[in-house]
């Protein structure tokens, strides 16, 4: 599903990442854990496309984003590529259906396909009684998997996540980490999650250790 070869990335003369070669297979939960300075959220940017390494090469499902134009690049991010940060960056103006459609929305969906979706996703994770509330009126254990379920709404290749249990008490975290599994039994889906959290870290399928911009072997 992901594949990078020599990764790259300086910044100000400052060399952050230092060739990152990396595999990850359709379907896998990958953590990515080090001290903090190290890389991770860096490496986590250009595998999400948000960032363009110096040099190297990244291939999703076989396509090289940063091979495309400006405009391809923002509907392959869109419909390939699913994003959990550890604030949930939620509309604050807008419910929790409403939230959950934006990217469907973005990519042409009419607004009945675009709701249908996203109250099964609501049903999937136990909020369909939530769909109307706005974000100030749930929970930050609520209002995490809605940015799950905004993130999973166009059935992206991958989703990355970064520290997303990092503002939940360890209840919610617990429960979101147990969510990840689920939602890759259910979909096939592809995780790779930056964490400090070591319970969670423990739980996925392969825990990468970077060091000084390096991934460790």
């Amino acid at each position: 599903m992901l594949i990078t070869k020599g990764i790259t990335k300086s910044y100000d003369g400052f060399q952050i990442l230092k060739g990152i070669d990396l595999e990850i297979n359709q379907g896998e939960v990958v953590s990515i854990v080090g001290a903090s300075g190290v890389g991770k959220t860096t490496l986590l940017q250009i595998l999400g496309t948000l960032d363009t390494p110096n040099q190297g090469e990244l291939l999703i499902d076989n396509v090289n984003p940063f091979a495309l134009n400006r405009k391809q690049l923002s509907v392959f991010r869109n419909t390939s590529i699913g994003f959990i940060f550890q604030s949930h960056q939620l509309l604050p103006e807008f419910n929790a259906l409403e939230n959950i459609i934006l990217p469907a929305l973005i990519k042409g969906d009419s607004q009945a396909v675009a709701k249908e979706k996203g109250m099964k996703l609501l049903e999937a994770l136990g909020l369909q009684n939530r769909y109307h509330h706005k974000p100030n009126e749930l929970s930050g254990g609520e209002q995490q998997r809605i940015a799950v379920a905004r993130s999973l709404i166009n059935q992206p290749k991958v989703i990355f996540a970064d520290e997303p249990s990092g503002n939940l008490d360890s209840q919610n975290s617990s429960e979101l980490h147990q969510l990840f599994f689920d939602l890759r039994d259910e979909f096939n889906q592809t995780f790779v999650i930056v964490t400090h959290n070591q319970a969670l870290a423990e739980m996925t399928d392969r825990k990468l250790t970077m060091s000084d911009g390096l991934i460790l072997v």
